[in-house]
């Protein structure tokens, strides 16, 4: 599977190669001049915000194919994230409190008399694994808290970075729902992290109204906003576990971000969240497929999709077929 992706990734980027040469030599009344190495043999000469503008762009695209060639050595993929080798938690424990979190479940009943998990899942720094020493492959860092929620000190976020620094030939990918801190240690991460946000739909509704709310997390279009003015060449979105959507928004917000890489998938453990029909989960994921790297993780029908109808309101008109009447799930906002 990873060969096919990375053939994806390389054929995207030659694509993008040959729009960008395409564009340079239609500029031939500009002032700078842009080196034959970075589009071709051709001399052109472009404006200076030409300039650095194809510039950026190539620089980004040579990036995101150095990681893909990288991955293509690695082994031992995770099952969470298919190109993932191997997790390393610095920090574990969260407190957005997402009703789905898998981390949060394992923390408070199998990890519970853990010493790591012993006050439940709050923000821990785990010294020891400041040991550890990494020698290729793609690191999930945290998977079992989010590194950049409100309640992480800097101080230890910048010990995290400080030791990925000393690991040039390895890849970490760091994914949290409060990406609005990333803005604060642009610069201090090192080239070879990947920058990811979790944005399960567009719909802050779902988060705000919901009772019982369904994440404590920023909202989503706070995750987009902060995600879309980030500058950084990797950046990674996980649509995951999908919530119901609006396609046309949610398709722009995403190609807004520039993602080199998106995931798509169902929540695995039947939480029975307020999640879109599989018809249209799968229209999101070949509009996507139209600018980015789209890989599909669980993508089943909908759990309202599946059941036989029940508890619906005598009095509503008869729904047809299966599918319960979801809009009254306690997960969906309630009508005002």
């Amino acid at each position: 599977m990873l060969t096919t992706i990375t053939e994806h990734v390389f054929e995207k980027i030659e694509e993008r190669f040959k729009e960008v040469r395409r564009a340079s030599t239609r500029s031939a009344s500009g002032r700078v001049y842009l080196p034959s190495g970075l589009v071709g043999s051709q001399i052109t000469y472009l404006t200076r915000e030409e300039f650095y503008s194809l510039r950026k762009e190539l620089l980004r695209l040579r990036a995101v194919k150095r990681f893909f060639e990288h991955l293509l050595n690695s082994k031992n993929h995770s099952k969470m994230f298919s190109v993932v080798s191997e997790t390393w938690n610095p920090v574990t424990g969260c407190t957005h409190n997402c009703v789905y979190c898998w981390a949060r479940a394992l923390a408070t009943t199998k990890l519970r008399n853990s010493i790591r998990y012993r006050n439940g899942f709050l923000p821990r720094l785990n010294l020891g694994e400041f040991e550890r020493r990494f020698s290729g492959g793609f690191v999930f860092v945290s998977d079992m808290g989010d590194l950049f929620c409100d309640e992480i000190p800097d101080e230890w976020i910048l010990k995290v970075l400080e030791h990925v620094g000393r690991f040039p030939n390895t890849y970490f990918l760091f994914l949290t729902k409060n990406p609005s801190r990333y803005l604060e240690f642009t610069r201090k991460f090192p080239p070879n992290a990947v920058l990811g946000a979790t944005i399960e739909t567009d719909s802050d509704a779902l988060y705000l109204e919901s009772r019982p709310p369904i994440s404590r997390a920023p909202p989503p279009s706070a995750r987009y906003r902060a995600m879309a003015e980030l500058d950084w060449s990797m950046k990674f979105v996980s649509v995951e576990p999908v919530l119901d959507f609006d396609l046309e928004r949610f398709t722009k917000w995403i190609r807004e971000i520039d993602p080199f890489m998106v995931y798509v998938g169902y929540d695995n453990y039947g939480h029975k969240l307020p999640e879109p029909p599989m018809e249209k989960t799968l229209r999101l994921v070949e509009a996507l497929s139209e600018f980015t790297l789209v890989v599909k993780k669980t993508i089943r029908p909908a759990w309202h999709e599946r059941e036989p109808l029940q508890n619906v309101n005598k009095s509503e008109p008869k729904k047809i077929g299966y599918g319960t009447n979801y809009r009254t799930h306690p997960y969906f906002p309630t009508t005002r």
